[in-house]
């Protein structure tokens, strides 16, 4: 999937997903920043995993000391740099989430929303290593995924993408409830509680699920303290 994002759906596609989004999908994606924010404190560093275009990022950077945007998209970091300006406090750097290149302990919270952790179709267990790794003991990493109850309005979402030529067909024998498939190749699930839960039991790292509004499922992730 993150050769989808790369070669697809980038840039000024990307965004124009955003722009076509109804009400009720436009309000999860607000609250799903509103829930960021309020775990950000104003001296923090932060670092978003898949910031495509920015469209969190900017928003993260009206509270954080510093705000680092990632992704693998180059068509999408350009549009990212180009809304940001010259005097924009966000970075946006060209990186795989799996293979980070920053110091260990360099950020006070790691960010990765809107399903990230599914849509990049990589080793999930490896991507919160490799966030644990960067992030400052005691620090958080807030990962979210989608809530049941959302998936009419996701589904009905993705076909208005569809339908705009952003994404491929739904292809509807192959699509099933927390699965979007499509005839050239997207495919992202869903990550229930229960499997939030065991991929910080896995790492050894403390989790804590919160549903936010019946549309997202967001868990937070605590770097463990120095002994």
């Amino acid at each position: 999937m993150r050769g989808y994002y790369v070669g697809k759906l980038s840039g000024e596609r990307l965004r124009q997903c955003y722009a076509l989004a109804s009400e009720r999908v436009q309000r999860y994606l607000e609250t799903e920043i509103d829930f960021v924010l309020s775990r950000l404190e104003r001296n923090n560093a932060v670092l978003e995993l898949g910031c495509g275009y920015g469209r969190v990022t900017f928003r993260l950077a009206e509270v954080a000391k510093r705000v680092v945007g990632i992704d693998t998209a180059t068509e999408s970091l350009a549009l990212a740099r180009q809304i940001a300006g010259s005097r924009s406090p966000c970075e946006f750097q060209e990186m795989d989430a799996l293979e980070l290149t920053f110091d260990t302990s360099e950020f006070d919270r790691v960010v990765c929303i809107q399903n990230g952790i599914c849509a990049f179709g990589g080793d999930q267990d490896v991507l919160l290593q490799q966030a644990l790794r960067v992030t400052r003991p005691g620090g958080r990493i807030l990962f979210s995924s989608y809530a049941k109850l959302f998936w009419a309005d996701r589904l009905e979402w993705f076909e208005a993408q569809a339908a705009a030529g952003l994404v491929g067909a739904i292809d509807h024998e192959r699509t099933e409830v927390g699965t979007i498939v499509c005839k050239d190749g997207f495919h992202s699930g869903m990550l229930s509680p229960q499997a939030f839960l065991s991929l910080g039991k896995r790492s050894g790292v403390e989790a804590e699920v919160t549903e936010v509004d019946g549309s997202s499922v967001f868990c937070e992730f605590v770097a463990p303290r120095d002994v």
